[in-house]
């Protein structure tokens, strides 16, 4: 039954899952190399890259809200809509990114009063202000792939991430340890790394879209007439409760990172290895959700309201599939994993045990993920703004803070946070979807009965 909605789910899922593993690897990657010199170092990058993408999440989120606007529109056949859609959201990623992008540049004049070590934050602040100019062309590259995602074309944006995270890791190697000539920059290596290959990274788009006859037509409906209040206003309406949703989940995981620097350098750099496992996982399940938001868009478009909740069942039992492998691999190879960042075996020991409450909250993180993405697809996306809320800041941090300090667990305790936090957002989303669903349904039967009575 659901076996053709599995196939077509994969079908623009996988590329997208290859892209966001391709960006983890690169995350892999700077741990790894910044890992071997020294715990502090690792701390440091963890600590700036958990505020860090707080904002960049923020403009990350805001940006999705294209791509159920131009999937729906798609689905119908306007293509000169998808088009003014397309052209409208650079200016609001320009404008929204730049000013997110001032506030943080800001906010690092204050990282020193978040209780890091003093010598985590002395090396952290310089990374995270290169990092800040990185965000510039990504800002670019974001309307380019949600563009395209809403199309159904997430082959293109696959391909140009693995290419350019392969030059970062590159750029890693040689600008990390000095190789080639180059000076040893050590943690400022990885930023810089990460900053030219994100500048590539518009580049190519653009490359593909000036020589690809079927995608520089939309380029042809590219006008000044086109630039629109009430377009920018409508992708800002749905954009932005998505990337405040996003927001709120990155503030529950940054701030856990920070009462994680809390118990010291070691810890946090235990922290961060299990973090890096867990991104890994959390791409895979946010490949999935952006598939389903794309199959769900179009088949709402279409007004197919059953095949749009078929599409988001099978993308529910892909992810428990995708579950269930990932946390067999995790417990069978949790204490070789830290191997991969580090000798120190004080946060090899403790990112081993981090791994076991990682295996248990990742199902409800995956469920909610893919909840959310059919939920995006329909442009439902402020009561999920409130049930995130809920979720993250009423009982996440506050069931971690409580379980790691005051009872005393320390960073295990603090990530029991993320268990309860993640549970009730999967609830909340999946409860949301299933009522939307049934309103729907309900309205396309009384549409078809009085078409019947005439």
């Amino acid at each position: 039954m659901y076996f053709p909605f599995y196939k077509r789910n994969l079908a623009v899922a996988v590329p997208v899952i290859l892209s966001q593993l391709g960006q983890v690897v690169v995350q892999f990657a700077d741990s790894m190399m910044v890992g071997r010199l020294g715990a502090t170092q690792l701390a440091s990058v963890s600590f700036a890259g958990a505020v860090f993408m707080v904002g960049m999440m923020f403009i990350m989120g805001t940006s999705m809200g294209l791509t159920p606007l131009v999937g729906q529109s798609a689905a119908r056949g306007e293509d000169r809509k998808c088009a003014k859609l397309f052209q409208n959201s650079f200016v609001l990623n320009l404008l929204l990114g730049g000013l997110i992008i001032l506030i943080m540049l800001g906010g690092s004049f204050f990282m020193h009063l978040m209780g890091q070590d003093p010598e985590v934050v002395a090396f952290g602040v310089p990374y995270f202000r290169i990092m800040l100019i990185s965000l510039i062309p990504m800002l670019i590259f974001f309307s380019f792939k949600q563009f395209m995602e809403g199309i159904g074309n997430t082959r293109v944006a696959m391909i140009i991430t693995i290419v350019t995270n392969v030059i970062n890791i590159a750029l890693n190697y040689v600008l990390i340890y000095g190789k080639l000539g180059f000076p040893e920059l050590g943690v400022l290596g990885a930023a810089y790394a990460t900053m030219i290959a994100r500048i590539l990274m518009p580049i190519a788009f653009m490359v593909v879209f000036i020589n690809k006859s079927s995608l520089r037509r939309y380029f042809s409906f590219f006008n000044k007439s086109e630039f629109s209040f009430s377009y920018v206003k409508n992708l800002f309406n749905v954009g932005m409760p998505i990337g405040a949703q996003i927001l709120v989940e990155q503030i529950a995981f940054g701030f856990t990172t920070i009462m994680a620097g809390w118990l010291g350098a070691v810890t946090l750099a235990s922290h961060q290895i299990a973090m890096n496992i867990s991104t890994m996982v959390f791409m895979i399940l946010c490949g999935l959700s952006a598939g389903t938001t794309i199959r769900v868009s179009h088949q709402f478009g279409l007004g197919k309201i059953d095949d749009m909740r078929k599409a988001a069942i099978a993308s529910y039992h892909l992810t428990i599939f995708s579950v269930i492998i990932c946390d067999i691999l995790i417990l069978l190879f949790r204490t070789q994993i830290p191997l991969l960042f580090t000798n120190d075996q004080e946060v090899i020991k403790m990112a081993a045990d981090l791994m076991i409450i990682l295996s248990i909250y990742l199902l409800p993180d995956g469920l909610q993920n893919v909840a959310l993405g059919a939920l995006r697809g329909i442009a439902d996306v402020k009561a999920p703004m409130i049930y995130a809320v809920i979720s993250y800041l009423l009982l996440n941090i506050p069931i971690g803070y409580f379980f790691g300090f005051v009872l005393g667990y320390g960073v295990m305790g603090v990530w029991v946070g993320f268990i309860a936090g993640l549970t009730a957002a999967s609830v909340l989303f999946m409860l949301r979807f299933r009522k939307k669903t049934k309103i729907y349904s309900l309205e396309q039967s009384h549409k078809i009965n009085d078409v019947l009575a005439a």
